[in-house]
């Protein structure tokens, strides 16, 4: 049987962080529960579709999925389970803002079947996370993962954010170590990205032109010290046990996020509700992302694709370039019926050459100098 993950949207949150520009918004409580049913009818919709597929792997994001009461959110895991063959040990992982997760929540998602939490912190100082427009307190974080850690639940993801207004190196090995001995299961590192639809696009984009054509911002960290809060990441987090199997993540032995390999690796995946993506047998096509409408149309496939030899290539090595292990000559050869040498062994010995790639045993996979300037070695395998 054909294996696919699931994910659901969740496109709510208490309040809007000013970095964020994910679709999600807060809402009333009778949106909520009206989106809760439409998602359940999308379930139930697809569910005959989808009947020759086993689920693997469920993730529900947002947005922030505990906003939702106790009751929703065992209703849709109930909903999951009732309408897809989610296979016996399928990692079913729910996303978690501090402040939102109570004990009668964790409950229903332990009853429910989720297996793994991930909860967003950003940054154990307070002076941070109000910069960042967050609706907790380092606090308020540690009696989440307290109360994540009493409920049962035994892996956990950190979200972790660097590069922020004001923050040093300092200030970020600080937070890394404090999460770090804290021992989750997995981490998340990511680099705050300056988004033209937030807030602090308005506030730092100046700063963030400054830093790219190598000026000092006046309020976000040099070009130097955040390629040193990102390779702190990796030294800091190693010490302690973790290995960076992904660009931004970091898990202990057996804990990456199977979810997320996933879709690295092009397997199949559907998303339901607003704005969800999926990639289903090389077709890709999304769900709306207006919220009226996703609660008032009719079910539909928005942006179907079917991917061409050359999109999936592609796709295969951008994507795969992003795991620590990179991409297997075999499975490409496997997969498109080509030797990987004909399609991209100059493009590889050029960056070879540059000292972005390394190849061995068959596999190709990013340097130390490559993690840091991925964005260009994935661009060079675009095909013309």
């Amino acid at each position: 049987m054909k294996q696919m993950g699931l994910y659901l949207h969740i496109p709510f949150c208490v309040r809007k962080c000013a970095y964020c520009d994910f679709l999600s918004a807060p809402a009333q409580e009778n949106v909520r529960e009206a989106y809760v049913k439409r998602l359940i009818q999308e379930m139930q919709f697809y569910r005959a579709d989808y009947a020759d597929f086993s689920v693997n792997t469920v993730f529900f994001g947002g947005g922030t999925p505990t906003v939702l009461s106790a009751q929703q959110l065992f209703r849709l895991l109930d909903t999951v389970h009732e309408n897809f063959r989610v296979i016996e040990n399928a990692e079913i992982t729910v996303e978690c803002n501090p402040g939102t997760l109570d004990p009668e929540k964790a409950r229903a998602l332990r009853t429910g079947g989720v297996n793994r939490l991930s909860l967003g912190l950003q940054s154990a100082k307070d002076s941070e996370l109000q910069t960042l427009g967050r609706i907790h307190t380092f606090s308020d974080f540690l009696e989440s993962y307290d109360l994540a850690r009493r409920i049962g639940f035994s892996n956990v993801n950190v979200d972790l954010m660097s590069a922020l207004p004001g923050q040093t190196p300092g200030d970020w090995e600080s937070t890394l170590r404090i999460v770090a001995g804290m021992r989750p299961e997995h981490i998340s590192a990511y680099t705050l990205i300056i988004e033209d639809t937030t807030p602090f696009w308005e506030r730092y984009h100046l700063d963030d032109e400054m830093r790219n054509c190598g000026e000092t911002p006046k309020f976000l960290p040099s070009e130097e010290e955040e390629r040193t809060m990102y390779e702190a990441s990796e030294s800091i987090l190693s010490a302690y046990g973790y290995h960076r199997y992904e660009i931004s993540n970091y898990a202990l032995p057996g804990r990456e996020c199977r979810h997320n390999v996933g879709c690295w690796t092009r397997e199949n995946y559907l998303g339901l509700g607003t704005g969800a993506a999926s990639l289903i047998e090389n077709v890709r096509f999304s769900n709306t992302s207006s919220l009226s409408g996703y609660l008032n149309q009719t079910f539909s496939r928005f942006d179907q694709t079917a991917l061409s030899k050359k999109d999936q290539m592609e796709e295969f090595m951008f994507l795969g370039l992003r795991l620590a292990q990179g991409v297997s000559e075999e499975r490409f050869q496997n997969c498109f019926g080509i030797d990987f040498k004909e399609v991209y062994g100059e493009t590889a010995g050029r960056l070879i050459a540059d000292g972005l790639l390394h190849w061995k045993a068959g596999r190709i996979f990013l340097t130390k100098e490559g993690l840091n300037l991925a964005n260009r070695v994935f661009a060079a395998f675009l095909l013309e």
